[in-house]
Protein backbone atom coordinates (compact mmCIF):
# COMPACT_ATOMS: atom_id res chain seq x y z
CA UNK A 1 0.00 0.00 0.00
CA UNK A 2 1.48 3.23 -1.09
CA UNK A 3 0.40 6.35 1.33
CA UNK A 4 1.08 9.88 2.53
CA UNK A 5 1.03 11.72 5.57
CA UNK A 6 0.50 15.05 6.53
CA UNK A 7 0.03 16.22 10.20
CA UNK A 8 -0.25 19.27 12.16
CA UNK A 9 3.29 20.24 12.80
CA UNK A 10 2.87 20.62 16.97
CA UNK A 11 4.79 17.90 18.78
CA UNK A 12 2.28 15.47 19.42
CA UNK A 13 1.35 15.43 16.08
CA UNK A 14 4.58 14.72 15.09
CA UNK A 15 5.26 12.00 17.54
CA UNK A 16 2.23 10.00 16.16
CA UNK A 17 3.44 10.49 12.53
CA UNK A 18 6.74 9.05 13.41
CA UNK A 19 5.29 6.05 15.09
CA UNK A 20 2.64 5.92 12.36
CA UNK A 21 5.78 5.83 9.74
CA UNK A 22 7.50 3.00 12.27
CA UNK A 23 4.30 0.76 12.44
CA UNK A 24 3.15 1.15 8.52
CA UNK A 25 7.10 -0.31 7.48
CA UNK A 26 6.66 -3.08 9.27
CA UNK A 27 3.77 -3.64 7.46
CA UNK A 28 5.27 -3.52 4.32
CA UNK A 29 3.55 0.21 3.51
CA UNK A 30 5.33 2.54 0.99
CA UNK A 31 5.79 6.18 1.73
CA UNK A 32 4.77 7.47 -1.37
CA UNK A 33 3.71 11.33 -0.83
CA UNK A 34 3.43 12.16 -4.61
CA UNK A 35 0.95 9.25 -5.82
CA UNK A 36 -0.43 7.86 -2.67
CA UNK A 37 -3.46 5.42 -2.15
CA UNK A 38 -3.99 6.46 1.24
CA UNK A 39 -3.72 9.79 2.58
CA UNK A 40 -3.36 10.02 6.49
CA UNK A 41 -3.93 12.94 8.33
CA UNK A 42 -2.89 13.32 11.80
CA UNK A 43 -4.16 16.50 13.56
CA UNK A 44 -7.74 18.18 13.50
CA UNK A 45 -10.12 19.04 10.86
CA UNK A 46 -8.12 21.65 9.89
CA UNK A 47 -5.53 19.64 9.36
CA UNK A 48 -7.50 17.13 7.17
CA UNK A 49 -8.53 19.88 4.53
CA UNK A 50 -5.17 20.69 3.97
CA UNK A 51 -4.45 17.47 3.23
CA UNK A 52 -7.71 17.64 0.74
CA UNK A 53 -6.69 20.87 -0.96
CA UNK A 54 -3.09 19.08 -1.28
CA UNK A 55 -4.30 16.36 -2.99
CA UNK A 56 -7.48 17.72 -4.92
CA UNK A 57 -5.99 16.55 -8.16
CA UNK A 58 -6.11 13.05 -7.20
CA UNK A 59 -9.19 12.65 -5.98
CA UNK A 60 -10.63 9.60 -7.89
CA UNK A 61 -7.68 7.88 -7.00
CA UNK A 62 -6.60 8.30 -3.26
CA UNK A 63 -8.70 7.91 -0.37
CA UNK A 64 -8.28 9.99 3.11
CA UNK A 65 -8.18 9.14 7.05
CA UNK A 66 -8.05 11.30 9.63
CA UNK A 67 -6.90 10.79 13.00
CA UNK A 68 -7.31 13.49 15.66
CA UNK A 69 -5.19 15.04 18.76
CA UNK A 70 -7.69 16.90 20.27
CA UNK A 71 -10.79 16.93 20.65
CA UNK A 72 -13.42 14.30 18.36
CA UNK A 73 -13.06 15.59 14.49
CA UNK A 74 -15.97 15.17 11.90
CA UNK A 75 -13.09 14.13 9.07
CA UNK A 76 -11.28 12.48 12.13
CA UNK A 77 -11.86 8.50 12.97
CA UNK A 78 -9.16 7.76 14.97
CA UNK A 79 -7.74 8.79 18.41
CA UNK A 80 -4.77 9.24 18.83
CA UNK A 81 -3.81 5.94 21.16
CA UNK A 82 -5.52 3.77 18.42
CA UNK A 83 -2.86 4.15 16.05
CA UNK A 84 -1.46 0.59 16.17
CA UNK A 85 -5.04 -0.98 15.98
CA UNK A 86 -5.46 1.72 12.53
CA UNK A 87 -2.46 0.24 11.30
CA UNK A 88 -3.30 -3.34 11.71
CA UNK A 89 -6.76 -2.70 9.96
CA UNK A 90 -4.99 -0.75 7.21
CA UNK A 91 -2.97 -4.00 6.40
CA UNK A 92 -5.65 -6.44 7.25
CA UNK A 93 -8.69 -5.30 5.86
CA UNK A 94 -10.65 -3.64 3.49
CA UNK A 95 -12.28 -0.63 3.70
CA UNK A 96 -15.21 0.88 2.99
CA UNK A 97 -14.95 3.89 0.81
CA UNK A 98 -17.35 6.70 1.73
CA UNK A 99 -17.86 9.36 -0.45
CA UNK A 100 -18.92 12.88 0.28
CA UNK A 101 -20.03 15.59 -1.74
CA UNK A 102 -18.17 18.40 -2.95
CA UNK A 103 -18.54 22.91 -3.56
CA UNK A 104 -17.65 24.03 -6.79
CA UNK A 105 -16.85 27.82 -6.73
CA UNK A 106 -16.70 29.22 -10.06
CA UNK A 107 -15.47 33.15 -9.87
CA UNK A 108 -15.81 35.81 -12.71
CA UNK A 109 -13.57 38.37 -12.56
CA UNK A 110 -11.84 41.17 -14.71
CA UNK A 111 -8.54 38.77 -15.56
CA UNK A 112 -11.33 35.64 -16.20
CA UNK A 113 -12.82 32.65 -14.67
CA UNK A 114 -11.42 31.16 -11.87
CA UNK A 115 -12.42 27.55 -10.52
CA UNK A 116 -12.06 26.23 -6.82
CA UNK A 117 -13.50 23.40 -4.65
CA UNK A 118 -14.77 23.22 -0.97
CA UNK A 119 -14.94 20.27 1.17
CA UNK A 120 -16.28 22.47 4.18
CA UNK A 121 -17.86 25.87 2.91
CA UNK A 122 -17.29 28.73 1.10
CA UNK A 123 -17.85 32.39 2.84
CA UNK A 124 -17.92 35.91 1.30
CA UNK A 125 -17.93 39.40 3.35
CA UNK A 126 -16.49 42.68 2.65
CA UNK A 127 -13.84 44.04 3.76
CA UNK A 128 -14.36 47.75 3.70
CA UNK A 129 -18.11 47.59 5.15
CA UNK A 130 -21.61 45.75 4.29
CA UNK A 131 -21.35 43.04 1.71
CA UNK A 132 -24.46 43.81 -1.20
CA UNK A 133 -24.66 41.22 -3.65
CA UNK A 134 -27.69 39.92 -5.72
CA UNK A 135 -28.47 36.42 -4.70
CA UNK A 136 -29.97 34.79 -8.29
CA UNK A 137 -31.08 31.08 -8.17
CA UNK A 138 -31.17 29.07 -11.26
CA UNK A 139 -30.09 32.04 -13.28
CA UNK A 140 -33.40 33.75 -11.38
CA UNK A 141 -33.38 36.42 -8.78
CA UNK A 142 -33.85 35.61 -5.19
CA UNK A 143 -32.72 38.19 -3.31
CA UNK A 144 -30.63 41.48 -2.43
CA UNK A 145 -28.54 40.95 0.02
CA UNK A 146 -26.70 43.08 2.14
CA UNK A 147 -24.92 42.16 5.72
CA UNK A 148 -21.70 40.86 6.88
CA UNK A 149 -21.70 38.13 4.19
CA UNK A 150 -22.78 34.70 3.19
CA UNK A 151 -21.92 30.75 4.22
CA UNK A 152 -22.34 28.22 1.56
CA UNK A 153 -21.62 25.12 3.05
CA UNK A 154 -21.73 21.30 2.00
CA UNK A 155 -23.62 18.73 4.10
CA UNK A 156 -20.05 17.97 6.05
CA UNK A 157 -19.80 21.79 6.19
CA UNK A 158 -22.81 22.05 7.84
CA UNK A 159 -21.34 21.60 11.44
CA UNK A 160 -19.21 24.54 11.21
CA UNK A 161 -19.95 28.17 10.71
CA UNK A 162 -23.01 27.36 8.62
CA UNK A 163 -24.48 25.95 12.23
CA UNK A 164 -23.47 28.61 14.09
CA UNK A 165 -25.15 31.15 12.00
CA UNK A 166 -28.53 29.09 12.35
CA UNK A 167 -28.16 27.03 9.53
CA UNK A 168 -29.64 23.25 9.67
CA UNK A 169 -26.97 20.42 9.74
CA UNK A 170 -26.96 18.42 6.37
CA UNK A 171 -26.31 14.20 5.91
CA UNK A 172 -23.66 13.88 3.83
CA UNK A 173 -25.58 11.39 1.73
CA UNK A 174 -27.63 14.13 0.67
CA UNK A 175 -25.60 15.66 -2.27
CA UNK A 176 -26.97 19.54 -1.70
CA UNK A 177 -25.44 23.15 -0.71
CA UNK A 178 -26.94 25.61 1.87
CA UNK A 179 -26.66 29.15 1.88
CA UNK A 180 -26.78 30.87 5.15
CA UNK A 181 -26.86 34.59 5.98
CA UNK A 182 -24.31 36.36 8.39
CA UNK A 183 -26.27 39.15 9.97
CA UNK A 184 -28.45 40.10 7.08
CA UNK A 185 -29.83 43.68 7.05
CA UNK A 186 -34.13 43.47 7.65
CA UNK A 187 -35.92 46.90 7.80
CA UNK A 188 -39.08 48.47 5.85
CA UNK A 189 -36.42 48.90 3.16
CA UNK A 190 -34.19 46.04 2.84
CA UNK A 191 -35.53 42.20 2.83
CA UNK A 192 -34.05 39.01 3.16
CA UNK A 193 -35.43 35.68 3.58
CA UNK A 194 -33.50 35.80 6.93
CA UNK A 195 -33.60 31.59 6.82
CA UNK A 196 -31.19 29.49 5.31
CA UNK A 197 -31.56 27.78 1.87
CA UNK A 198 -30.76 24.22 0.84
CA UNK A 199 -30.03 23.84 -2.70
CA UNK A 200 -30.25 19.85 -4.43
CA UNK A 201 -27.25 18.70 -6.47
CA UNK A 202 -29.23 19.88 -9.80
CA UNK A 203 -29.65 23.38 -8.61
CA UNK A 204 -26.70 26.65 -8.98
CA UNK A 205 -26.52 29.73 -7.09
CA UNK A 206 -25.09 33.04 -8.75
CA UNK A 207 -23.97 36.03 -6.26
CA UNK A 208 -23.47 39.09 -8.05
CA UNK A 209 -21.45 41.75 -6.99
CA UNK A 210 -23.99 44.83 -7.24
CA UNK A 211 -21.25 48.01 -6.41
CA UNK A 212 -17.74 48.67 -6.23
CA UNK A 213 -16.26 46.67 -3.19
CA UNK A 214 -13.15 44.76 -1.82
CA UNK A 215 -14.26 41.09 -1.00
CA UNK A 216 -12.48 38.47 0.92
CA UNK A 217 -13.07 34.49 0.17
CA UNK A 218 -12.60 31.90 2.29
CA UNK A 219 -12.51 28.88 0.53
CA UNK A 220 -12.01 26.18 3.51
CA UNK A 221 -8.70 27.43 4.78
CA UNK A 222 -7.72 29.43 1.75
CA UNK A 223 -8.25 33.43 1.97
CA UNK A 224 -8.58 35.42 -1.17
CA UNK A 225 -8.95 38.93 -1.30
CA UNK A 226 -10.26 40.66 -4.51
CA UNK A 227 -11.86 43.57 -5.52
CA UNK A 228 -12.96 42.70 -9.27
CA UNK A 229 -15.12 39.72 -8.77
CA UNK A 230 -18.01 40.43 -10.46
CA UNK A 231 -20.20 37.29 -9.70
CA UNK A 232 -20.07 33.83 -7.90
CA UNK A 233 -21.36 30.50 -9.09
CA UNK A 234 -21.85 27.99 -6.20
CA UNK A 235 -23.02 24.55 -7.28
CA UNK A 236 -22.46 20.62 -5.88
CA UNK A 237 -19.33 19.21 -7.68
CA UNK A 238 -19.27 16.57 -10.09
CA UNK A 239 -15.77 15.78 -8.15
CA UNK A 240 -16.02 13.70 -4.53
CA UNK A 241 -14.18 13.11 -1.94
CA UNK A 242 -13.48 9.64 -0.44
CA UNK A 243 -12.47 8.40 3.02
CA UNK A 244 -11.63 5.22 3.85
CA UNK A 245 -13.29 3.97 6.64
CA UNK A 246 -12.39 0.84 8.21
CA UNK A 247 -14.73 0.58 11.14
CA UNK A 248 -18.72 2.30 11.16
CA UNK A 249 -18.80 6.22 12.60
CA UNK A 250 -22.17 7.07 12.07
CA UNK A 251 -22.47 10.38 11.30
CA UNK A 252 -25.00 11.54 14.00
CA UNK A 253 -22.69 10.18 16.61
CA UNK A 254 -20.53 12.66 15.36
CA UNK A 255 -22.83 15.50 16.14
CA UNK A 256 -24.19 13.72 19.08
CA UNK A 257 -20.55 13.61 20.52
CA UNK A 258 -19.75 17.08 19.22
CA UNK A 259 -22.73 19.04 20.17
CA UNK A 260 -24.76 17.47 23.23
CA UNK A 261 -21.43 16.04 24.83
CA UNK A 262 -22.33 12.29 25.90
CA UNK A 263 -21.44 8.84 24.24
CA UNK A 264 -24.62 6.13 24.22
CA UNK A 265 -24.09 3.33 25.78
CA UNK A 266 -25.75 -0.46 24.66
CA UNK A 267 -28.57 0.65 26.69
CA UNK A 268 -29.41 3.60 24.85
CA UNK A 269 -28.38 5.57 27.52
CA UNK A 270 -25.71 8.80 28.55
CA UNK A 271 -23.74 8.28 31.13
CA UNK A 272 -25.38 10.78 33.28
CA UNK A 273 -28.80 9.41 32.37
CA UNK A 274 -28.35 6.26 34.05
Amino acid sequence: MKYALLDRGDSHSQQLAKRFHELAAEKGFVLDPKSPEIVISIGGDGTLLHAFHTFMDQLYDVAFVGIHTGHLGFYADWRANELDELVEMMATAEPKRILYPLAQIDLETSEGPASYLALNEFTLKGVDGTLVAQININDEMFEMFRGDGIVISTPTGSTAYNKSVGGAVIHPSIPSLQIAEIASINNRVYRTLGSSVILPQHHHCDIISKKEQRLVLNIDHLNIQRDDIRSIRCKVSTDQICFARYRPFPFWDRVREAFLGYEVNPNGLSADQQ
